[in-house]
């Protein structure tokens, strides 16, 4: 932690590297901010599942849900979620597997809060991007 801005930096294995000078996630206090993650391995960054934004979307929710454990936090613990999308006829499959996701990591089902945008992505194989905000006790 940083002594002088409370802030802490959250580095996991588990999901990409950041790409560019930002940190995967920050915590401050109860606060946990996740970097916009997107469908790439882990563990050599590749970008996973060309033209397939399910599949796209499951790999982004798991290196969201990394960086998230990696702060002391849990899906259960997200306010809100923001999806980035580079292609309207995607939000119904992606939505799908959000649906899923959300369903199996929040017990309690009191779903995150939700915002949809329709962007150009920093790289071509990306079809979806996705960053969270989460409160932990």
């Amino acid at each position: 932690m940083n002594e002088k801005t409370g802030k802490t930096e959250i580095r996991t294995a588990g999901a990409p590297a950041p790409a560019w000078v930002f940190s995967q996630g920050v915590r401050k206090g109860p606060l946990l901010q996740v970097s916009g993650q997107g469908p790439q391995d882990p563990e050599t960054g590749a970008y996973l599942h060309p033209g397939d934004v399910r599949a796209q979307t499951r790999r982004t929710l798991e290196n969201v849900r990394a960086v998230l454990e990696a702060g002391g936090a849990s899906v259960e613990d997200v306010l809100m979620f923001r999806v980035y999308l580079t292609r309207r006829e995607d939000f119904g499959p992606m939505n799908e597997v959000y649906g899923e996701f959300v369903a199996e990591h929040v017990p309690s089902g009191v779903r995150p809060c939700r915002t949809t945008v329709f962007v150009e992505l920093p790289h071509e194989a990306m079809l979806v991007e996705i960053d969270a905000q989460a409160a932990v006790d």
